[in-house]
């Protein structure tokens, strides 16, 4: 069974065993608008939990897009580069940005569950 969590910043990671699986959380697309570009890491690629991963585009702006967790890069998901309106139709499934190792299992505890994460976005 999986277990996702958010950052302040709006993105989100699935957990299924040590393996995170990281995009954007449906209130950041809604308030992206139309997503038409997505920079994803390199796979391999080592991150800290609050670092820079990639950065998404919109018709309205561009956003940084930051690690919610440590660890390495293990897939990136490559359709976003063809498609990358899928960040706008399925946040939380197919448009997932990539899939990282867990480094720290401890970082999860400053992230947000489901429940509070509904709440903080509730009072923005």
């Amino acid at each position: 069974m999986s277990k996702i969590f958010f950052s302040e910043d709006h993105e989100y990671v699935r957990i299924e065993g040590s393996v995170g699986t990281v995009g954007i959380s449906d209130y950041a697309q809604k308030a992206l608008g139309d997503v038409v570009y997505v920079e994803l890491p390199k796979t391999g690629a080592r991150l800290t939990q609050g670092a820079q991963a990639g950065v998404v585009e919109s018709v309205k702006s561009a956003s940084e897009v930051y690690s919610p967790v440590s660890g390495e890069v293990l897939e990136v998901n490559t359709a976003l580069v063809n498609d990358p309106a899928q960040v706008n139709q399925d946040p939380l499934g197919r448009g997932w940005f990539y899939k990282i190792k867990l480094g720290n299992d401890g970082e999860l505890k400053k992230l947000r569950d489901e429940a509070a994460y509904a709440a903080y976005v509730q009072g923005l």
